[in-house]
Parts: C-alpha cells; structure tokens; sequence
C-alpha cells in the first residue's frame, strides 16, 4: 500500500494544516528532550511502516498453549504473573533488529529525514498483556513506540489506519484478509535451527510470479503446461506483468536504497535485494527484468533456478526474510534455516509440489 503524495501547499485542508502542526508540536518534544536516548517515530506518512504481530515478534507458544487449553481469563492471568519476565525473540525479531540497524544508518546521513522504517506492533492481544510486551521491547532495546492492541477484535481495519507498507503474522487468515484490502501481507515460518544472519546488511528475498508479480504468468504453467509458458512470455516479453501483492514493499525498499546511493554509498548499502525464482533465464527470465525495468525498480541478485531447490541458494544468501507464494518452497527454505514468510496469493494456493489439491484439506492443514 503506498502513500499518499503530500498536498501542495496552496490546497491543504484545515484537518493536513492541524496534523501538520500536531507533527511539528511532536518533533519539537523529542528535540527538546535532550536526555532521551530514543529517536523520534517518523512521520507515518513519510515512513516505510512495518506491522508486526506480537507472536511474530515473540516466542509466545507457551502462552498461546495456554490460551488454546485454558481461556482467555487465565491467559491473561498468566501473562500479568510473569509481567517482569521478558518473551524471548520470535521469527520476526532478526528482520525488526535488521530495520533498526537500516534506520540508525540513514539517521547518520540523514539527521532530519524522516524517511525510516516504523516498527508498530500490531496485536489482538489485550491491553493488559501490554505491559509484558513493553517491559519484552525494553529489554531487548527495541524502537518500537506505536502499538495496536485490539482486545481480540481482528487487527485488520487499523493497518491503513496506520498506512502500512508490510504486514507480518503467523495467523494465515489474517494475511489474506490484508492481502484482499491490497497490503502486502506475508505468514511467518519459524526454523529449528535458523542460519546466521548478517548484522550490518538487511537482506530481504522475493519470489517472483504471486509474489512480486500477479499470477497469469502462473496460470498458464499450472493449466497448459511448461511449453506453452515458454511461448507466452517470448510472445509477451515487452508487456510488462501486473503487480503482485509485494511489490509495493519492493518499491519501498528500494526509495529507501535510493537515499544511500545519493551519498555515493551503493557498495556499502545496509539494504540488499534478491530475486529467487523458480523460472528459466534465457526461456522465460526477460519479462522479469524487463517489467522490474519498466516500474522503475531493481533487485541486487537476480537467481533464476530453472526448477532447481531454492532452499541451497537461500541458504548462500542468508536473508532476514524470504517470501514465496508456494508451502513447498517455504518448506524447502525451513529445512536449510532460512526464515520464510508465505504470501496465500494465487493460484498456486491450489497446488502443492504440482499437484492440485482439495481446498477444504488445504484449510484443515492451515489449522493444525
């Protein structure tokens, strides 16, 4: 979801003039604060928002046992006994201290910018339960300041509220329903044992066809077959695909990449991009780059496998987060230790290792 272009100066209404001076009242708070050691948020308008489920976020499989076995008058019980007792980190936490590290370096270049990523933790859970969140995100000196805590009510209706550039979560109902209000929306996968990860470099990897770019191209592998897609996208090559439903958080990358190049830093980027797709280069790779070409966006690698296992060359790669339209790729990914997050968009929802399978036993696994 992008954001909104600012107004220009002559045509703003009375609610942007007021928000305007409610933002300058909030900066002017946080500069004079000179004892604070956190940064001010940015601005929602102009950040690259980023909307975190505290299970993401957090370990909280125990307390989820809880709540499964138990109610929700004890899991709320539960959560205020070990208040003082931090969560240990989730699937999400590496990506979220990989942010910071991305903000801490633009905040060096630039010192008034408030072009940033924004962390907001984005919860069902009840406010009672925020203080042991809170006392989690102190602890482990997290710059997360806004957070959304819905009492059980589904988070939905609040990510545009809070112009949301990303939604992660490990509940797969509540992606898709991101995903059909058009934010780019992914569901989280945890690791036994997770690689290591790059402490100075954000390292973000994409799928190509239901990911980045719509399905059709997909469709026609799934209905008509390898040869006829082939053809397709030869006779097609110079049209550019439609977008899929992350190419937004993409294209928000990469504003952000844009600003360190400005300073001449492109080969000491903290933001790196990949392109990890099961389709063949010289058969079906030109459409790719051409349509990335033609929305005025790049990736740093582009890794073009012609079938092959994406879960080896991810495990060279080593990204925070790796996004794919397909359990098997995700599966395929978990075995090696990459953190994967699946985006429920198209057809390949219908398939699994290639073959169709029966929607009503794809809804009993998701709830196992």
């Amino acid at each position: 979801m992008s954001k909104p272009e600012g107004t220009e100066r002559g045509g703003q209404s009375n609610s942007d003039n007021g928000e305007e001076k409610d933002w300058a009242a909030v900066k002017a708070l946080f500069d004079n604060a000179k004892t604070t050691k956190k940064p001010r948020p940015p601005k929602p308008s102009n950040a690259v928002t980023i909307a975190v489920s505290s299970r993401t976020l957090f370990n909280m499989v125990k307390e989820r046992k809880v709540f499964e076995e138990e109610g929700l008058e004890r899991y709320v019980a539960h959560q205020l006994e070990l208040e003082d007792q931090p969560f240990t980190p989730g699937v999400s936490f590496p990506f979220v201290k990989a942010l910071m590290n991305v903000n801490a370096r633009l905040r060096e270049l630039y010192p008034d910018s408030e072009e940033l990523f924004d962390i907001v933790l984005m919860t069902n859970n009840h406010a009672q339960v925020g203080v042991r969140l809170i006392n989690s995100i102190n602890y482990y000196d997290l710059t997360i300041e806004r957070f959304c805590m819905t009492g059980g009510e589904s988070p939905i209706g609040y990510l545009k509220a809070y112009m949301t550039n990303l939604y992660l979560s490990k509940d797969s109902k509540k992606v898709q329903e991101a995903i059909e209000e058009g934010i780019a929306a992914a569901t989280m996968f945890a690791c036994d044992s997770e690689n290591e990860l790059s402490d100075t470099q954000l390292r973000v990897a994409f799928d190509g066809d239901a990911v980045l770019f719509s399905d059709e191209s997909e469709i026609i592998v799934k209905e008509h077959g390898l040869d006829t897609f082939f053809r397709h996208e030869k006779e097609f090559e110079n049209k550019p695909l439609a977008q899929g439903p992350l190419k937004c958080f993409l294209e928000a990358l990469g504003k952000l990449q844009r600003k360190f190049y400005a300073k001449n830093q492109r080969n000491s980027c903290p933001i790196r991009t990949y392109l990890v797709t099961a389709r063949s280069a010289a058969s079906a790779g030109a459409r790719v780059l051409k349509t990335l070409r033609s929305w005025g966006l790049e990736v740093d690698e582009a890794l073009f496998l012609a079938g092959a296992p994406k879960g080896p060359l991810l495990q060279k790669i080593r990204p925070h987060i790796f996004f794919d339209d397909q359990m098997f790729h995700i599966e395929g990914a978990q075995e090696l230790g990459t953190i994967a997050a699946h985006v429920p968009y198209g057809i390949g929802q219908k398939y699994h290792k290639g073959k169709c399978i029966d929607t009503s036993d794809a809804e009993k696994n998701e709830k196992i």
